[in-house]
């Protein structure tokens, strides 16, 4: 993985507008450094990042949510294999593919 890394801790939610959806939220602090490392927003203002929760990792858009913060998607396989549980404080790396330094 190349670029930069970003990491942060947050808890992992379920997504009110599709219940099916677990999300952690990206720090509001964390979006200007994604938005130059990750290049130019694809659709929906989304930047695609490989991202790293345990030993998982997977590539995925993070999505912005209009405050100045991300959301990103966890997919249930990635919930299963790390054993996690809404509510559960999340340890997260992020690396944006895209970018310059891509």
């Amino acid at each position: 993985m190349a670029g930069p890394a970003f990491s942060f801790t947050a808890p992992l939610f379920r997504w009110e507008q599709r219940p099916a959806f677990r999300m952690v939220t990206v720090p509001r602090d964390l979006a200007d450094h994604l938005h130059l490392a990750g290049g130019p927003p694809r659709g929906f203002g989304s930047i695609r990042v490989d991202a790293r929760i345990g030993a998982t990792v997977w590539r995925t858009p993070i999505f912005p949510i209009g405050d100045g913060a991300f959301v990103l998607p966890v997919k249930r396989s990635v919930r299963t294999t790390e054993r996690l549980a809404g509510g559960d404080l999340v340890s997260v790396d992020l690396w944006p593919v895209d970018g310059p330094d891509a």
